[in-house]
């Protein structure tokens, strides 16, 4: 499942918001049947349901990414 979230991140990456990298995904859920199966198998080994898995994932990504920068703000603070 690996690759999947790759694709996901490089969406996120893409876009500028999680409504936009949101869209995105659901085009090439219409564009590609593979992707489909595979989007299916993933939300079904993350617990997650299809109609939000992506945006889910999304969330806890940028959320992950937040918190990277809040550490590296907390570090430059003691400073």
């Amino acid at each position: 499942m690996e690759d999947i979230t790759d694709f996901f991140i490089s969406i996120i990456h893409e876009s500028h918001s999680a409504d936009m990298a949101e869209a995105t995904f659901r085009q090439a859920l219409v564009d590609d049947s593979y992707l489909r199966k595979r989007y299916r198998e993933y939300c079904r080994e993350q617990g997650y349901s299809e109609r939000s898995g992506f945006l889910d994932f999304c969330h806890e990504y940028m959320d992950g990414q937040d918190e990277r920068w809040d550490s590296l703000s907390d570090y430059d603070d003691e400073e």
